[in-house]
């Protein structure tokens, strides 16, 4: 059984991979959604055509990490595609966020995504994919988005490296990296309109768009997926200019 692994699927850019990967590859038979509201999951199985195992756990606590492996010890299925879209930022300055806050986005954005590519990995095969979901604040650092930006910058850094090691197994890895969506991630971050000028005069991408885009992105063996143009140039400014030039240039 070939199957497809979806983080943080219940909306947003998750909702629309689980639309996509349905639609674009017929190979997998299964699509395993995972996230913590059942409810989400529930609404967006019934708008797929293929078979979907809902799995309502929260990646960040040992027990449902643990319910995730027993899972696939006892079924064994072949994994094709593994999209880690699970992850969450906070807008604000470090020190006037929450301990939780600041805590939980490491651990969502960087220890539950690594745990889970390391439990998942050794039921890939030649041909499958992981795809990481990044974001433009890996290219640089940026002011009141310090832990955010810090856990996707590792994201990337991860994402490279891995490509590189199981090139030898055929087995592709994407960071997937997109600028503003008009998703929960706004509100949950804490990011309304007029709480940044650059939140407000950045562009949006479409998240049925990037999870299509992405998809075939990644089936062509890319390594990094930028969409639009504004957000491809920002990743080549943010590579030439020193970083303190750019978060002057770019504060949040």
């Amino acid at each position: 059984m070939k199957i497809a692994v979806i983080t943080g699927a219940s909306s947003g850019l998750g909702k629309e991979y689980a639309f996509a990967t349905a639609n674009s590859r017929r190979e997998i038979d299964e699509i395993w959604l995972i996230a913590r509201r059942e409810d989400k999951l529930k609404e967006i199985a019934e708008q797929i055509s293929k078979k979907v195992r809902i799995l309502a756990l929260d990646i960040t606590k040992d027990e449902c990490i643990n319910e995730y492996t027993s899972l696939l010890n006892e079924l064994r299925p072949e994994v094709s595609l593994l999209i880690n879209n699970a992850g969450f930022g906070k807008l604000g300055n470090f020190d006037e966020l929450s301990t939780a806050d600041n805590g939980g986005m490491v651990r969502l954005n960087c220890e539950a995504l690594t745990v889970m590519t390391s439990i998942t990995l050794p039921f890939m095969k030649e041909n499958s994919e992981i795809i990481n979901t990044c974001s433009i604040a890996a290219f640089a650092p940026n002011t009141r988005m310090a832990v955010y930006c810090s856990t996707k910058a590792y994201v990337l850094s991860l994402s490279k490296t891995l490509r590189s090691e199981l090139k030898s197994r055929k087995i592709n890895v994407l960071a997937v990296c997109p600028g503003p969506m008009d998703t929960e991630f706004l509100p949950v971050a804490g990011i309304a309109p007029g709480s940044s000028h650059t939140f407000d005069t950045l562009p949006r991408v479409n998240p049925s768009v990037m999870a299509r885009k992405s998809l075939k992105a990644s089936a062509d063996k890319e390594g990094v997926y930028t969409n639009l143009a504004f957000y491809k140039f920002y990743r080549v400014i943010a590579k030439i200019l020193p970083h303190n030039l750019v978060m002057k240039m770019c504060g949040a």
